[in-house]
Order: structure tokens, then C-alpha cells, then sequence
């Protein structure tokens, strides 16, 4: 098996992120569950969209995300994701390679517009995702780059991207490449709210033998295994995949692997302004670590303590250099 010479390849949700303050009673006016994430047509997003305020944009998508965390933390990462070509398309392509994360994949010429999500943030610092995916679904086998995907340490999926069925079967082809290659699958299940229509795939992914590190969280866990209680989940899914590591929130994460569990607090916060993206820094700092051969104890510190500085500002990407801060 050759040496590898990128820490980690990505494919996901290729979407620009639009965020917004608001109040609970725009929520409840636009009967939109605070906390939740929905998909939305383009005309709903539309709609939407008109009706929030003044909103900042800048390149968003969960496993984006998650290396735009792995380059600011001194790591090499690339992402694989379908745009359009259109205005959204170049943010989304220069503000990735403005943050050092290769970005190669062909725009869409014809075709559904970039995705973008609606993010709405309450005083508390919740958000409120409104997804519509556009382009991003489009992501073909014929965008896969074979080399980029056999050179990397680490795949790393996101599940928001594994339903239709022209993005999961560029996945499955990935998940192939990569394993060919000796290299390991690391996979997020995004959003609870992905799992209910796509519990079988997921499923079937993992019982296959196709990841070897799974992200969830605490009620992500309980709605693939169908489990009541969380000690249930862990020991159902901790004996499919090698690395099994669930986010807590504020109380923290739990880390399985060869038999052993580990347990951390979350990373001290003095405020809370916005949660986007906590879960993809977490993977972020976590990815990040296991690159550089740390203990799976180290790996959910590193990941608690990117979490903990993207939570204090607006938006899914850091704006400090996480390299000083988590000491790789």
C-alpha cells in the first residue's frame, strides 16, 4: 500500500450557507420546529428567503465544513461535492480554495442552481437549517476523482448526501476506491432527520463492512438502531464499526473502539452564539487528530475543543487559527 499524501477526502453537500438572526415567533409564524432541519423546494427557499433579514453568506455544507476545519487545522484536505455554474457556485469554489481545501469537481452546466441552506439562529444560539440541495444532488460517479480518493488517509462522507440515488452510488463507488486502496471510511449521519427514509441504506452500508469510523449523535444512534436507551445503541453499533464516536452537545462525547469507551465533557464556553457546525468542527478536530496518530481519548478532546470555538461565533467555519489552539 503506497503512503498517503492527503490527510482527508471529503464528499458531501456542495451548498452556501445563508444566515440570519431571528425570534421564536418567526419560527412559529413560518412553522418551522426550532432546532430541526428541512429540505425545501427552490420555490420554498425562495419564499423563505424574502422573508428573512439581513443574512451573511458564505460557503457552507456538513462535510465542507468539516475540512475547511481539517486545513485551519494545519491538516491536508480536499473536498468532492457538485455546483452549478452560477454566482453561488464561485463562492462556493473560491471560498475553498481560499481556505486551502482542493476543490477540482467540474460545475454543472445544465441543471438545478447551487444549493444553499437558510440558517435561522434564535437569541439562544439554536438554529434552524432550511435546506434546498439543488446542484449538490447531481453529484455523479463521472465527478470522482479515483487518484485523489486512493491518495487519502481518510473518506469521509456526510449522510444529508447518501439519498438520492445518483450521489449514493457515487459513494459506494468511493467507499470501493478507497478500501481498495487500504484506506479507511469514516462516515457522519448529518441529521436525524435524514435517517427515517434512508434507515435501510445506512444500514446495509454499515452491517457491509463500508465504514469504519461512524459519527452520530445521541438520537441519531437511537433512530438507526431503533433502540430506547443509548447504552443499547452503543453496543449494537459498536460492534459493526471498528471507531464508533457520539456527540453529546453540552454534555459532551463518548469515543468506542477495541472494546474500550471513553467519555469527555464538552469544551468550556463562556457563550454560546451560534451551534452551525459544531458537529462538523467536532469531526473536524477528531479526523484531524486520528491523521496525526492520537489516542481516541486525544482525537474527542481535539474534536470537543474545534466545537467549542466555532460555537462562539456566526457561522460553520473557524475564524481563528485552530492550529494554536488545538496543539496538533
Amino acid at each position: 500500500m503506497a503512503d498517503a499524501t492527503l490527510d482527508i477526502v471529503a464528499m458531501g453537500d456542495a451548498i452556501v450557507d445563508v444566515i440570519a438572526s431571528c425570534d421564536d415567533e418567526f419560527l412559529t409564524r413560518h412553522r418551522l420546529p426550532k432546532g430541526s432541519m428541512q429540505l425545501l423546494t427552490p420555490a420554498q427557499a425562495d419564499e423563505l428567503y424574502a422573508a428573512m433579514g439581513v443574512a451573511r453568506e458564505m460557503s457552507g455544507g456538513s462535510a465542507a465544513n468539516s475540512m475547511a476545519g481539517i486545513a485551519a487545522m494545519g491538516g491536508s484536505s480536499a473536498f468532492i461535492g457538485q455546483v452549478a455554474e452560477d454566482q453561488l457556485g464561485l463562492i462556493f469554489e473560491h471560498d475553498m480554495h481560499a481556505l486551502g481545501v482542493r476543490f477540482e469537481t467540474p460545475p454543472l452546466e445544465d441543471g438545478p442552481p447551487t444549493g444553499r441552506c437558510l440558517i435561522l439562529v434564535t437569541p439562544d444560539g439554536q438554529r434552524t437549517m432550511n435546506t434546498c440541495p439543488g446542484a449538490s444532488h447531481e453529484l455523479s460517479v463521472d465527478a470522482l476523482d479515483r487518484d485523489m480518493i486512493a491518495s487519502a488517509s481518510i473518506l469521509f462522507l456526510e449522510g444529508y448526501l447518501f439519498g438520492p440515488a445518483k450521489p449514493r452510488a457515487a459513494m459506494m463507488e468511493a467507499i470501493e476506491v478507497a478500501h481498495s486502496a487500504g484506506r479507511k471510511v469514516g462516515f457522519t449521519l448529518s441529521e436525524s432527520v435524514c435517517i427515517a427514509e434512508r434507515k435501510e441504506p445506512f444500514t446495509q452500508m454499515i452491517d457491509s463492512g463500508g465504514v469504519d469510523l461512524l459519527f452520530a449523535n445521541e438520537d441519531e444512534a437511537l433512530q438507526l438502531t431503533g433502540r430506547t436507551d443509548l447504552q443499547s445503541a452503543l453496543g449494537e453499533l459498536g460492534a459493526k464499526v471498528p471507531t464508533l464516536v457520539i456527540t453529546k452537545g453540552p454534555q459532551g462525547a463518548i469515543g468506542i473502539e477495541a472494546g474500550q469507551m471513553i467519555a469527555i465533557p464538552a469544551a468550556p464556553v463562556e457563550q454560546v452564539i451560534d451551534t452551525t457546525g459544531a458537529g462538523d468542527l467536532f469531526a473536524a478536530g477528531f479526523l484531524a487528530a486520528r491523521c496525526k496518530g492520537a489516542s481516541l481519548e486525544r482525537c474527542l478532546w481535539t474534536g470537543a475543543i474545534a466545537a467549542g470555538e466555532v460555537i462562539k461565533h456566526y457561522g460553520a467555519r473557524p475564524i481563528v487559527d485552530l492550529k494554536t489552539i488545538v496543539q496538533l
